[in-house]
């Protein structure tokens, strides 16, 4: 009798703890689904209230991870003090960070810490700049050679790329007695890099803006006014293109 029981109780048990399981893993899910409608609004916090919860159900959900950086990315486009960009834009990064060694062949995963180290690059200092430009190009290499077809991927790498072209003549001989050898590329570089994002992905509007602040730094004029005057066209869909946008406006005012 006593036997019986216990086999009955350990059945009990075993049963409540797989639905236990099973419920949680479904709360995360659905957590992130609810969060996935914030984020598709560019509300970030309010996609955060989701997320968050569902990473203590989930802390080595990867794509989760991936999610979370991404909208302390957006929170930081969004804040208007120095301090507080800095803030929310290392948070991005650590979670970036988790992501890619949590998933090591996830090529969002990789390429979340070279874009989350990218935002920050404006508010870095030189020796910073360098530093993390190294960690950019790595990233953004793991995440074409994982993912070749990834339009984001080579677009990071034409910035970086198109970064390292901007030190010319004495600013780049100076850098270089302070920080060693600095990567020898060219404006062209960083338009094979562009090209090839919008031949991947050709209604991202971020694509045509660079490719034509590249083209400018060519010479290219009349090509630099066709593909800037493209993007500026297209419709807005991710959360920097008005930015992006403004920055194409400007870039067009300067041609000539």
């Amino acid at each position: 009798m006593r036997l019986s029981f216990s086999i009955k109780a350990f059945s009990f048990a075993t049963a409540l703890l797989l639905t236990c399981a099973a419920s949680r893993a479904q709360s995360a899910d659905d957590l992130i689904e609810k969060g996935d409608v914030f984020a598709l609004k560019f509300k970030a916090d309010e996609a955060l209230k989701d997320y968050l919860p569902a990473e203590k159900l989930e802390p080595k959900n990867v794509r989760l991870l991936v999610r979370i950086s991404r909208e302390y990315r957006h929170l930081m486009s969004d804040a208007s003090k120095t301090e507080e960009k800095l803030r929310l834009g290392g948070i991005a990064v650590d979670y970036a960070k988790r992501a890619a060694a949590l998933g090591p062949n996830d090529p969002e995963a990789q390429l979340a810490v070279a874009i989350s180290y990218g935002k920050l690059q404006p508010l870095a200092s030189t020796k910073e700049k360098v530093e993390t430009a190294r960690i950019i190009k790595s990233e953004a290499d793991k995440a074409i050679k994982l993912d070749p077809r990834s339009d984001l991927a080579w677009h990071v790498l034409g910035r970086w790329n198109m970064g390292y072209a901007e030190i010319t003549g004495v600013k780049r001989t100076f850098a270089e007695l302070v920080y060693g050898k600095l990567p020898a590329t060219t404006y062209e570089d960083a338009a094979k890099c562009f090209e090839k994002a919008i031949e991947l992905k050709p209604d991202r509007l971020i694509h045509y803006i660079e490719l034509g602040a590249v083209y400018s730094h060519m010479g290219r004029t009349a090509d630099a006014r066709r593909v800037i005057t493209k993007g500026l066209a297209m419709k807005e869909t991710d959360k920097d293109d008005p930015e992006n946008k403004q920055r194409g406006r400007e870039t067009l005012a300067k041609l000539r």
